[in-house]
């Protein structure tokens, strides 16, 4: 198959791209990062943004949560932060002589988890079984989460005191892994003149609620993935396993998650088939925070390497 075969266009969902419009209008000069963002919802992932402070990360997250139409809660990760703080604990009551369970604000359906490298390794642990199982485990019982369930993750690459950097088991859990940048000359001109953004924030009305978005998910796994597309995705996961440079390659997880990015991204661009593009385009996000790459903000640079090193089918 001739991957550039056009077949119908398939009109994008409305809903979808009107949540897009609306943060757009928030975070000003950043359409981009705001589709990836998404994309990686959209796929069923879990976001981490590594950025200078001041850049619009936690904005973002909001932003996300309030056109999407999902409950939402911050938590600020310290070095002093517990598990039971994020899952919740078992505490007695005496007038019903047992422990009653209090969850924890990780019990919502969009977590910011602000500094997450600032939490200890134990704290930062108890989000792998959330993340991966959309489940908590604790006293006997397993409890499940909302749906939809995502993590939005924050950390700041440059300041490192007191922060414990994040595993590769913990990083594997995300999905992609964005960087916003300096706004354009234009944007932040706007945002000067502007409005507070806090302000249009509070006012944002939801695009979609959550019936919708699973809808959108279910089309974004149905997106047409050829059989030269899953070579091609095959092709890039073989040469990182063998690349210089690379302590270790991509895992077939991780080529899932690709091919799952991928997917959402093509349906953003109203397709019901996803091109090399798409894959070209998810890959800096979902790839190189899975190869040790430790810069969020250098990662397309890298990625063309591996990119140009790959035949295009």
């Amino acid at each position: 198959m001739n991957m550039n075969d056009a077949r119908p266009p398939q009109t994008p969902d409305a809903a979808i791209l009107a949540a897009a419009a609306s943060i757009d209008g928030i975070l000003l000069g950043k359409p981009r990062a705001v589709r990836l963002a998404l994309a990686c919802l959209l796929a069923r992932g879990h976001l981490l943004i590594e950025d200078l402070p001041g850049m619009g990360k936690t904005m973002l997250a909001h932003a996300l949560a309030k056109a999407l139409g999902l409950e939402f809660k911050r938590v600020q990760f310290t070095n002093d932060m517990l598990p039971g703080d994020l899952t919740g604990a078992a505490i007695f009551d005496r007038e019903r002589a047992g422990f009653i369970f209090h969850p924890g604000p990780i019990f919502t359906q969009l977590l910011l988890a602000d500094e997450i490298n600032r939490a200890s390794p134990k704290t930062q642990s108890a989000l792998l079984e959330a993340m991966e199982e959309r489940q908590v485990s604790g006293d006997g019982e397993t409890r499940p989460l909302p749906e939809p369930f995502f993590v939005i993750a924050t950390q700041n690459p440059v300041d490192h005191l007191s922060t414990n950097p994040l595993p590769e088991a913990q990083l594997d859990r995300f999905l992609m892994r964005l960087s916003l940048g300096y706004p354009d000359a234009g944007a932040e001109l706007e945002v000067l003149r502007g409005e507070d953004r806090r302000e249009l924030l509070e006012r944002l009305p939801p695009a979609l609620d959550s019936g919708a978005l699973a809808a959108a998910q279910r089309r974004a796994r149905e997106v047409h993935a050829s059989d030269a597309l899953l070579g091609y995705i095959r092709a890039l996961a073989e040469h990182t396993r063998h690349a210089a440079g690379f302590a270790f390659g991509l895992s077939p997880r991780g080529a899932l998650a690709l091919l799952a990015a991928a997917r959402a991204w093509a349906l953003l661009d109203g397709r019901d088939y996803a091109l090399p593009s798409d894959v070209q385009t998810v890959f800096p996000h979902v790839a190189m925070h899975r190869l040790g790459h430790g810069d969020a903000r250098t990662a397309e640079n890298q990625a063309r390497i591996i990119l140009d090193a790959v035949a295009l089918p």
